[in-house]
């Protein structure tokens, strides 16, 4: 049990992968105290009966979904849930004084119909979506702070966007030549059986998928138009790697300026991100890992100027269940209390 002082929290959907990291990193931050698990295949079941190494943490035991239960018990509530059920839930939460924030695409999107487009389902909420802000802190911290609802990113928009929004918001390419290859590991497709990520049909192989219609696409959109001040079309294409966790994004964009050289966009960079703990601008001619990032809420950043083609490359490396999910949402959460953002966050990885 925590103390007084600690903000009593819990997690809607616990029992995934995004989940799991929440509860790790929950257990181990200094001011808050994990109050509920909810779930609905696994309610009813010890939590250390699906995840057995953290039973020497914790005697929670997952339960069915309660929303008056929740409010009751908790100031703070993460929704890991798929798609479309945040929408079901949020409004209440909110409404009766919980901060809440989403996992899910649910609350990303300030033009709904957009999200309805794109991933298929009508929506009831918009007077509520209208409030959410989306965390990202290292571009909308302020907003972060007083949010009671907030839109955590995916985890391709979040390795994209950080490599992007140097660029964009000074200005310095071509807003609509941005290419962007990702790569994932598994992990990113969840904790249920897909025949596409077992072992024997992910590891040894590395494969597209989502061409030209993934659902992070008008996500990244977004988020680029809004930077760039006007609206802004990028070419998004991930692939599976087989790895368990990483998000590799390398982004390609033509210069306005063909005289910058890597050492002009390094220090654009670092300047960019000068408060932002969680981004790391590498020096001249270092390239990040997906491994430097393992287990860390990190985002490394990789920067080349090819002067032949004047094109601008960033490479950005960050752990997808990290910076990618649960690390960021903690990471929001900080901002949310008024606290550190590296609060009960790790920052470095196992190596190797």
């Amino acid at each position: 049990m925590g103390s007084q002082e600690d903000i009593p929290v819990g997690i809607i959907g616990a029992s995934g992968y995004g989940g799991v990291q929440l509860t790790r990193l929950l257990l181990e931050h200094p001011h808050v105290q994990l109050a509920y698990l909810g779930g609905n295949s696994s309610a009813g079941r010890p939590f250390a009966d699906l995840y057995p190494h953290l039973g020497f943490k914790q005697g929670l035991k997952v339960e069915a979904i309660d929303l008056d239960k929740i409010v009751e018990r908790t100031q703070v509530v993460f929704l890991a849930l798929p798609n479309g059920l945040a929408a079901e839930m949020a409004p209440t939460l909110v409404e009766r004084g919980c901060k809440v924030l989403d996992l899910s695409a649910d609350y990303r999107f300030t033009n709904l119909d957009t999200y309805e487009d794109w991933y298929g389902t009508k929506r009831q909420d918009r007077d509520l979506a209208s409030t959410a802000v989306y965390g990202l802190p290292e571009l909308y911290r302020q907003g972060i702070t007083t949010a009671q609802l907030v839109g955590c990113p995916g985890c391709f928009p979040t390795a994209s966007l950080l490599a992007l929004a140097p660029l964009l918001k000074q200005g310095l390419i071509d807003p609509n030549s941005a290419i962007i290859d990702a790569k994932t590991g598994t992990s990113g497709g969840g904790r249920q059986a897909k025949t596409h990520l077992l072992l024997a049909e992910a590891n040894d192989s590395i494969g597209p998928y989502g061409v030209a219609h993934h659902r992070h696409t008008p996500e990244i959109e977004q988020v680029s138009s809004d930077l760039a001040g006007r609206e802004v079309v990028v070419q998004f294409t991930p692939h599976l790697a087989p790895m368990t966790r990483g998000i590799l994004a390398t982004v390609y964009a033509t210069m306005r300026d063909p005289g910058l050289v890597r050492e002009d966009l390094i220090t654009i960079f670092s300047a960019f991100y000068r408060n932002s703990p969680w981004v790391k601008v590498l020096p001249s001619s270092t390239y990040p890992y997906t491994k430097w990032a393992y287990g860390t809420n990190l985002c490394y950043l990789g920067i080349e100027v090819d002067q032949r083609t004047g094109r601008v490359i960033v490479i950005s490396a960050i752990d997808n269940l990290m910076k990618g999910q649960a690390g960021q949402a903690v990471q929001c959460l900080n901002l949310m209390m008024g606290w550190p953002e590296t609060l009960g966050l790790p920052e470095l990885t196992f190596y190797p």
